[in-house]
């Protein structure tokens, strides 16, 4: 007589789900650190050929995609596979897919060929680089003090000056649109946008306030734990 009980279905242990997700945020932080290291290249090659107004033609729409992969981190956030907070998860990634998809993205000849943005390029692919790098070693080599220290000198350190150089850009380039932007010649969506701007630079001053202190509190924490060890 055949047997026609049905295997036992495998269930992932709590072990396995979890080296699962290890190997998933390793690729993510590894391929978004390539990803912006790329952006880093291209706007650092480009300047000194094309000059600083004519690099969007060779950064521009990379930029753009590459920072939308970003709103997998409000996924993972919202899911706790990361410990990053919601909110400050979501300000990020929403402030940053602003200005690539709308700022940018729809007023190229507005903002672009400011020095304002090749500035917040530069701060934007350097901080990435330096954190997708960070989280990547610290996940692969199985926690955060065994990344090297020079890397974690750089994620805990740089924010200090790339921070404010990018939040300068940022707000230089709304600010150039919510000024050029005209809804006589584009439409009455442009009015819009114009006031959307302005709104947005308003909420940047305490935006950017929340932001920057989370990164000092991140600072500190580290920077505790790193003098105990020693």
């Amino acid at each position: 007589m055949a047997d026609t009980s049905q295997p036992t279905p495998h269930r992932a242990s709590p072990s396995e789900i979890s080296s699962l997700k290890t190997q998933y945020l390793i690729l993510y932080n590894f391929a978004s650190a390539v990803l912006w290291f790329t952006v880093l290249g291209r706007t650092a090659l480009l300047v000194p050929l094309v000059g600083y107004a004519n690099i969007y033609g060779g950064v521009g729409e990379f930029t753009k995609w590459t920072q939308t992969l970003a709103l997998l981190e409000i996924v993972h956030s919202a899911l706790g596979l990361i410990r990053a907070p919601l909110s400050t998860t979501l300000l990020q990634v929403a402030s940053r897919l602003f200005l690539v998809h709308l700022i940018v993205g729809l007023f190229p000849h507005l903002t672009t060929p400011s020095l304002a943005y090749p500035s917040m390029l530069l701060a934007w692919s350097i901080t990435e680089t330096v954190r997708y790098s960070y989280f990547a070693c610290a996940l692969a080599l199985g926690s955060p003090r065994r990344v090297p220290d020079w890397l974690v000198w750089l994620r805990y350190n740089l924010f200090f000056v790339l921070y404010p150089m990018g939040i300068q850009g940022e707000t230089w380039l709304v600010g150039r649109v919510a000024g050029g932007v005209d809804p006589r010649r584009e439409g009455a969506w442009a009015r819009w946008v114009k006031w959307g701007c302005w709104g947005a630079l308003l909420v940047y001053v305490p935006g950017a306030y929340i932001l920057y202190t989370h990164m000092m509190a991140q600072r500190r924490k580290v920077m505790k734990g790193k003098a105990r060890e020693e």
